[in-house]
């Protein structure tokens, strides 16, 4: 049996979502998935309570941050434990470069050992998630592609697949012909690096993800859904503001989507009652992760 086909039949169901009273679900086709980041401050006071809480709004597929030999803290069993206590299943994990944060569990700061924690909690995906202010020169972009393709291929030998994450800052110019993502879009391999689109950032960037999956199909296998308010440009729960996702979804396909996380990085309510405001959304407009 494929490792892929063991973590799909091995996936637990959407008790989340029938404690919600939404009982004609079924698990294998309609999947609720959250990047943790999300609930950050939650998570610093209690993982298991906060993971119970997602359960209860119907999430079971998770994107992980902050993997540094621990995960928030835990021992990779203590959190597997966890998980199963919890009925959640980790899809992917975001990782720093290292370039001059070293600290664990970057790119080049063991990455070999964080491929290996990651695939024992049965992790699909690894990403690089974020290039930090003093990071972002010329020289570090033009060597950045060099350095996705290795941890690619590091992360592909142990069954997982790879993923560059987006900001806004990507969507500046490099030089007087291309931006710094089709740099990197251009330089990385397409079998190796794939990417993360953060629909978001790329629309405050003032960019249209359909261009990009009609220049590069099938290289987007995951994104993160978050909205954008129209004025202000802040944070909005999905539905609240002017992202057109309909329009997007509707390219799924082109794309090569798999796994959609829900996102929202600050909130003016209750992170909780946003993240319902959203769930809510998803339920009435159909936007399931599906076939996983």
């Amino acid at each position: 049996m494929q490792r892929k086909d063991f973590i799909q039949l091995s996936s637990l169901g959407l008790l989340g979502l029938y404690a919600c009273g939404i009982s004609n679900l079924s698990s294998n086709t309609k999947i609720l998935a959250i990047q943790l980041y999300t609930v950050r401050d939650a998570l610093s006071e209690d993982l298991e309570k906060t993971l119970e809480k997602l359960a209860g709004l119907g999430f079971t597929r998770l994107e992980i941050y902050g993997y540094n030999r621990t995960f928030f803290g835990k021992s990779r069993n203590e959190f597997q434990e966890i998980l199963k206590n919890t009925g959640m299943k980790v899809i992917s994990s975001h990782h720093t470069t290292g370039i001059l944060h070293h600290d664990p569990g970057t790119l080049l700061n063991g990455w070999e050992k964080s491929v290996e924690d990651l695939y024992d909690i049965g992790a699909e995906y690894m990403v690089c998630s974020y290039l930090f202010p003093e990071e972002r020169t010329a020289d570090n972009y033009r060597k950045l592609p060099e350095l996705l393709n290795k941890s690619g291929e590091t992360a592909r030998k142990a069954g997982i697949r790879f993923a560059y994450h987006n900001h806004d800052f990507e969507f500046e110019k490099l030089d007087e012909t291309e931006t710094v993502y089709d740099f990197i879009l251009k330089n990385s391999s397409p079998d190796v690096v794939k990417m993360e689109l953060d629909l978001y950032w790329m629309a405050k960037a003032g960019m249209d993800p359909l261009t990009y999956f009609e220049k590069y199909p099938k290289r987007f296998p995951l994104w993160h859904v978050k909205d954008m308010k129209a004025g202000t440009k802040d944070f909005a729960e999905i539905g609240n503001g002017s992202i057109d996702f309909e329009r997007i979804f509707k390219a799924r396909e082109k794309a090569g989507l798999k796994y959609w996380f829900l996102e929202q990085d600050t909130s003016d309510k209750d992170i909780f009652e946003s993240i319902t405001i959203s769930r809510d959304y998803i339920l009435k407009n159909d936007f399931f992760l599906r076939n996983i």
